[in-house]
């Protein structure tokens, strides 16, 4: 049986993964499922699948859609009007704190984006408000604090 075929088959093992690309509930997520025959074939193929998508771009890819998704599309506010990114613990739902630097003025809480151009890698926090009534970003400086 050819490797494309044992792939195809059922088998016993199934592993689901996710790759999340931050800590926040917002952030944008790749959960590909890894089957095969024997737990051990089925660590190789994650192993395999993973490195297959950071060397064909496919997680960078993943990660700027997300950007610009979330850059030119604006959040619906959930039940109550409530927009705050939701974080699950201990089995229940509960709001994020707003996430910024000690003295950051911003009232709606701020995302870390990171990413690389063409003057080299950047970072900023962003504010989580809809565009047009967002705080400015703060922007990663030298000495590794944003302002």
């Amino acid at each position: 049986m050819t490797d494309a075929i044992a792939a195809t088959a059922p088998n016993p093992f199934r592993i689901g993964i996710t790759l999340k690309a931050a800590a926040g509930y917002d952030a944008e997520w790749l959960t590909p499922t890894v089957y095969g025959a024997t737990a051990d074939e089925t660590a190789k193929r994650v192993r395999e699948l993973v490195q297959a998508l950071a060397d064909n771009g496919v997680i960078e890819l993943v990660s700027s859609a997300a950007v610009k998704m979330r850059d030119t599309h604006q959040p619906t506010a959930g039940k109550g009007g409530n927009s705050t990114p939701k974080t699950f613990q201990g089995g229940k739902v509960q709001s994020a704190a707003p996430s910024g630097p000690v003295g950051d003025s911003c009232p709606h809480g701020r995302t870390l984006r990171e990413g690389q151009g063409a003057k080299g890698a950047w970072a900023a926090m962003f504010c989580n408000a809809p565009k047009g009534s967002n705080c400015d970003p703060l922007w990663r400086q030298k000495d590794g604090s944003f302002s």
